[in-house]
């Protein structure tokens, strides 16, 4: 089984922080030494382990923001 590689090209955020220390983070993400994209996952401390997410194209991350910009403008 070929070993999975990354490498985190832009932190953009911390969405959570556990008491553990693993924070759930979105990044952009290089897998494999492929063009990186938008990844939301939980990253230990020294980003050297992380649990499994989920990666987004651009425009998949484009109708998520607009998706959710759109459910928060019509909260009563």
């Amino acid at each position: 089984m070929e070993k999975i590689t990354f490498e985190i090209r832009k932190h953009l955020g911390v969405l959570k922080e556990q008491k553990n220390g693993w924070r759930k983070e979105l990044n952009l993400v290089s897998w494999n030494d492929a063009p990186p994209k938008y990844d939301i996952r939980d990253w230990d401390e020294t980003h050297e382990k992380c649990s499994r997410g989920i990666t987004l194209f651009d425009d998949e991350m484009k109708t998520l923001v607009n998706l959710v910009t759109e459910y928060s403008e019509n909260l009563d």
